[in-house]
């Protein structure tokens, strides 16, 4: 059960036009955490390999099986498609090997190192194709699922091989595979926000709430499915595999199309948000890096996913009230004209956004983001405040950032908000923008 992060362009890439001087960094590190998650990854997975090898291979038949629905859960992987899970085939089946116990009324003798190598073992060569076709598996989904199927099988297995579930039966064995499934669920969300804390700097509460949130969805698919699999291969043997892994299959083929949809979506939202800048209203790109460098401050001020989206949509139109102007703005910048004309123009494009059929929430946040700051929600404080300073960023040379960034942050008595300005300089400070101060 691993994470998708859906991933944001850098920040870096929003303000980099806006008057930033070359990046000149040094070659990235790996974080501690991400490195530290991967070496326990492998000393686990090599360790499990030489205790397979010291007490050789159980139940063949079974390993092959297992192996090879991990294998065609990986192969059926979809790179790219925003899903917290992009292998739920293969995630079901680690789990359910993990706490297999039975195979047709008859114990197994697995044990937790087997378990482990053989899923291990199964997702790298799932991965042969993707690399074959110049699509690097996502090291950190790998590493996690070696964790969070060894803690399941190190929870399960021994107990189940020395008798102590002997005479657990019924109800009570369901519920403690379930309650088995609500621990490693939980260790996979925290390992996944710990990589995404360690490798964008956000901060880890509302990182963690995302993955308990994507819990709900295909997670708890991915877990019900795994222990109805375990469940049903105890009873009537590995015939159960197939029949089990339809519904699953049919759950991964409707996520990809909403996948698409919502693609489908967003790529309408930016065409529209394009028609300031095809009628000379805005620059290129303007809206993108306001959209971009919104929803990087967004995460940093903890907003939640669905938070972030409606914050990205109303970043990429908050001009479109520009439209109705006569004579454009020069260069299309809103934050040096009257506060009047500014909530006009806002009132306009929330109109304007209303009438496109995009959530209402969205048209709320363009509406409100000319109000005083005290009285926005905080994704309008947020827009208002990167917009202002993309505008103020954009045509001031070399010192551009830093001189925006003083700017706004001389103006948060009245007109922008103190804590939203502290996080943008967070951001472009943690993507190590070179800035330079002017003179």
């Amino acid at each position: 059960m691993t994470a998708h992060d859906p991933s944001l362009a850098p920040a870096r890439t929003a303000a980099g036009t806006a008057g930033a001087l070359p990046d000149l960094r040094e070659p990235e590190r790996v974080p501690a955490v991400l490195a530290g998650i991967r070496a326990a990854a492998l000393l686990l997975a090599l360790g499990c390999f030489a205790g397979t090898l010291w007490e050789g291979l159980a139940d063949r038949r079974i390993a092959l099986a297992f192996g090879g629905l991990v294998a065609v859960g990986e192969l059926s992987r979809r790179s790219g498609v925003e899903a917290r899970e992009d292998a739920p085939l293969a995630a079901a089946g680690g789990l359910a090997y993990a706490l297999l116990g039975a195979d047709g009324g008859s114990a197994t003798h697995d044990g937790a190192f087997q378990v482990v190598t053989v899923v291990c073992a199964a997702s790298l060569l799932g991965s042969v194709s993707h690399i074959a076709d110049g699509r690097r598996p996502t090291l950190d989904r790998l590493a996690r699922r070696a964790l969070t199927v060894g803690f399941a099988a190190v929870c399960f297995q021994p107990l189940y091989n020395r008798g102590v579930l002997k005479h657990w039966s019924g109800p009570a064995y369901a519920l403690l595979l379930i309650a088995l499934l609500v621990l490693t669920a939980l260790c996979d969300a925290v390992l996944a926000a710990a990589q995404a804390r360690s490798r964008t700097g956000w901060p880890f509460g509302p990182l963690l709430r995302d993955e308990l949130r994507g819990l709900l969805g295909i997670g708890s698919a991915v877990c019900a499915t795994g222990a109805v699999m375990a469940l049903a291969v105890a009873v009537v043997g590995l015939w159960a595999l197939p029949v089990f892994c339809l519904p699953l299959l049919l759950t991964q083929l409707a996520l990809r199309r909403y996948a698409a949809v919502r693609t489908t979506y967003r790529q309408t939202i930016a065409s529209l948000a394009r028609a300031t800048e095809i009628a000379g209203y805005t620059p290129a790109g303007h809206a993108r890096r306001v959209a971009v460098l919104s929803r990087a401050v967004g995460r940093d001020l903890g907003l939640s996913g669905a938070e972030l989206t409606v914050l990205e949509y109303a970043a990429l139109m908050h001009d479109i009230g520009q439209l109705s102007l006569v004579d454009p703005v020069p260069a299309g910048a809103t934050a040096v004209l009257p506060p009047a004309e500014q909530r006009r123009i806002a009132l306009l494009g929330g109109a304007v956004v209303r009438q496109t059929g995009v959530a209402g929430a969205v048209a709320v946040v363009v509406e409100r983001q000319a109000d005083p700051y005290r009285e926005q929600p905080l994704a309008a404080r947020i827009v208002r405040v990167v917009n202002a300073y993309e505008e103020k960023a954009r045509d001031s040379g070399p010192g551009g950032p830093l001189t925006a960034l003083e700017e706004l942050r001389l103006a948060t008595a009245g007109d922008y908000a103190p804590e939203v300005v502290e996080s943008l300089a967070r951001v472009l400070s943690r993507d190590c923008l070179t800035l330079r101060a002017a003179g």
